[in-house]
């Protein structure tokens, strides 16, 4: 449970602090650019749900994480797979554009939103990604409405539950520290999301993370967390995935461990996983190329 709390409270204090950036990444040509695409809402259930969306071709729903927007999602990833694929990205349950309800927050009534999302656009089968929390969600949905998933991405997943595997306990100091203003706690945590080498390299944001517009309630990034923390997992249940699985996860991803990835291969028949070398938590942002190659890869030959 901790890596995805963690990940997103560094975003979250990052959006504070004011180092959240332009990252200045559009594509070249004619390709679709999903940061000039509107913000459009539908009604789901109880709820008005917030996306956006690019392209043309098989729907690609893209799930967030923890008390994150559809805005961390990295334009260069969306750009390259909305050449190919209808990309769908939005706002969860109370995040961002999103509205909220009194009803109690869990992974999946996450899921039953995106199932909702789906059908409100006319969605009745997509292929499926979700990054950190966004893995959960799209646990729950596949097991939840396998009708509604064909082919299925998790991006620094885990199973929750006991079986996932925590950080290491210096990492976890690291987290726990609260001291110093938002800037100093939000440059800690920032530091958590990439290798040290890499971000040595790399130590202008501006270059690489996205431009964030949107903030969230704290109610309901705590409402979103309590959901996070009462979800039992879906360690026991994952052999009942049958559709094509990738995993994608960076060797050196300190919040979400890769170790995560290779237990739920382990569980899930007809899955394959990447290990990106060189590649944190963040992975999406230092190698936007590559990550975007490899998920695009997959939905054209996994059968």
């Amino acid at each position: 449970m901790i890596p995805r709390k963690i990940c997103s409270i560094a975003f979250m204090l990052l959006v504070v602090a004011g180092l959240v950036l332009a990252a200045g990444c559009t594509g070249a040509g004619s390709q679709p650019d999903i940061t000039k695409s509107p913000i459009k809402s539908v009604p789901v259930d109880d709820i008005t749900i917030a996306y956006r969306e690019a392209g043309s071709g098989e729907p690609l729903v893209m799930i967030m994480g923890y008390s994150s927007t559809m805005d961390l999602w990295d334009p260069r990833v969306l750009n390259e797979l909305a050449k190919y694929n209808r990309v769908i990205i939005f706002d969860n349950r109370g995040m961002g554009n999103s509205t909220s309800s009194d009803r109690e927050y869990s992974i999946r009534i996450f899921a039953d939103d995106t199932a909702g999302l789906m059908a409100a656009l006319g969605i009745t089968k997509a292929n499926v990604m979700g990054f950190s929390m966004g893995t959960n969600i799209a646990q729950e949905l596949v097991l939840d409405y396998p009708d509604k998933v064909d082919k299925v991405i998790l991006y620094a997943g885990d199973t929750g539950g006991k079986e996932a595997i925590p950080p290491s306990p210096e990492v976890l100091a690291v987290l726990a520290d609260t001291s110093g203003t938002d800037r100093e706690r939000g440059e800690r945590l920032f530091k958590e999301l990439f290798p040290a080498a890499w971000l040595k390299e790399n130590p202008d944001p501006s270059k690489y993370f996205p431009v964030v517009t949107t903030m969230n309630p704290p109610e309901n990034v705590q409402r979103q967390y309590e959901a996070v923390a009462s979800w039992n997992g879906t360690y026991s249940r994952l052999p009942g995935i049958t559709q094509p699985l990738l995993l994608v996860a960076g060797d050196q991803d300190v919040l979400t461990p890769p170790e995560n990835s290779l237990i739920i291969a382990q569980k899930v028949p007809h899955s394959w996983m990447v290990r990106m070398r060189g590649g944190g938590h963040g992975v999406m942002y230092q190698y936007p190329d590559e990550f975007a190659g490899i998920v695009q890869t997959f939905l054209s030959n996994a059968r």
